[in-house]
């Protein structure tokens, strides 16, 4: 039987690179979309062909419509239509008041993590829709607690994207379901990733874990176990839902 075809964009580190991993193991085709780091992207595809799976790289900034566009035509001409969808690329700045921040800044933020995701969605659409000749599929939008938390002080223009992105795939999870595509949001908490560092505090689930109802940050590979079971028949029932990854935040 062909291998199901999965796109992760961002999928190159952390979270993405976690998923992409056990997506392998368990039969699919994995596409591992990246933006900047060539390196981490083929050295993953490396280890998952060294171990049996099926995976190649695609680069493509997925805050360029074009990009994604074309991205989804490459692998459409390659391999064939893609059966399932994990939005996990996304972006912040450095840790800072809302009200020392720019529009520069919203407008970056906003531009990969509402409307990268919601173009991606609509180009899965095309593949996946039973009315566009489908047969369904899954996609897992990974948000954040921070949608929940407003993240005063650090993040509150990205909490804020990911408050859309919750909004987002609910509604278009309510639109889709007829066509056989089931929507679903993975939101993780406080995960050692680059992406703090990226914000400027490296130890950052350090000094917070310790904090948290389970007393520690949390792992990669435990998100990806979330993600990896909403797209999964495991999940068939399951559509417009939220998994909280957060150590009991």
């Amino acid at each position: 039987m062909k291998a199901p075809i999965l796109l992760i964009t961002g999928g190159g580190r952390g979270i993405g690179a976690a998923t992409a991993k056990l997506a392998a193991q368990q039969g699919y085709r994995v596409i591992i979309n990246y933006q900047k780091d060539a390196t981490s992207a083929e050295n993953l595809v490396a280890d998952i062909v060294s171990s049996g799976g099926l995976a190649h790289c695609l680069q493509a900034d997925i805050s360029d419509t074009d990009q994604v566009s074309h991205m989804f035509a490459t692998i459409r001409r390659q391999w064939g239509p893609i059966m399932a969808l994990v939005n996990n690329a996304g972006v912040l700045d450095q840790q800072a008041r809302f009200v020392d921040t720019t529009p520069e800044r919203w407008q970056r933020i906003f531009q990969t993590n509402v409307f990268g995701t919601m173009h991606c969605c609509q180009e899965a659409f095309q593949d996946m829709a039973k009315s566009r000749g489908g047969n369904g599929g899954a996609i897992v939008n990974v948000s954040s607690l921070a949608s929940v938390y407003g993240s005063p002080n650090e993040y509150v223009d990205y909490a804020a994207s990911k408050g859309a992105v919750d909004s987002f795939s609910k509604g278009f999870a309510l639109e889709v379901a007829s066509e056989g595509i089931r929507v679903n949001v993975v939101r993780p908490g406080l995960i050692y990733t680059d992406m703090h560092a990226d914000g400027g505090e490296a130890g950052r689930v350090d000094r917070i874990g310790p904090n948290l109802p389970l007393q520690r940050g949390g792992r990669p590979e435990e998100v990806a176990e979330a993600i990896i079971w909403l797209l999964s028949d495991k999940s068939s029932y399951s559509t417009g839902g939220f998994i909280d990854v957060g150590g009991g935040r």
